[in-house]
């Protein structure tokens, strides 16, 4: 979808309009006004605008960049309920991916989201991961910019 200064420009005209109306509304039917904002959602959305749902942050608004990163983590990360409290974390941030043990005894994984959730999971990789894991580090590598997700959940992979 894009987000570009004309779809800007647009919902900045229809929010006017929506103060502009908001007495007039007051006399319509609360089922007549979103009927009519869902008739106005898809039309936007046929014009290829973003349109943020209410409640949704600003830096989702404008499109957060998705990004996926390959990670490993070293330590005291198996046996330690690890790879459940990753996919949990990850679902949490909602972010989709995957993790496994590796035959090394570290962690490793993909995270694939907007930047801005993955640059959290990176964090909690780094510094608190389970209650009883102990992390020396974390790597994070073959970061990228990606137009859609590869995956639809986090699965920990056995």
């Amino acid at each position: 979808m894009l987000s570009g200064p004309g779809c800007v420009r647009l919902w900045q005209k229809m929010q006017r309009l929506r103060c502009a109306l908001k007495s007039f509304c007051r006399r319509i039917p609360a089922s007549a006004v979103l009927a009519a904002v869902g008739l106005l959602i898809a039309f936007l959305s046929t014009l290829g605008c973003f349109v943020p749902a209410p409640g949704l942050s600003m830096s989702m608004a404008e499109g957060d960049t998705l990004i996926s990163v390959d990670y490993e983590v070293f330590g005291k990360v198996q046996g330690v309920f690890f790879r459940k409290y990753t996919q949990a974390e990850g679902k949490k941030l909602g972010l989709v991916g995957w993790v496994q043990n590796t035959d090394e005894g570290t962690v490793q994984g993909r995270l694939q989201g907007p930047t801005s959730k993955v640059r959290h999971m990176q964090e909690w990789l780094e510094t608190k991961g389970s209650p009883k894991s102990h992390i020396d580090r974390a790597s994070f590598n073959n970061e990228k910019v990606i137009s859609k997700l590869d995956y639809s959940d986090f699965q920990i992979v056995k």
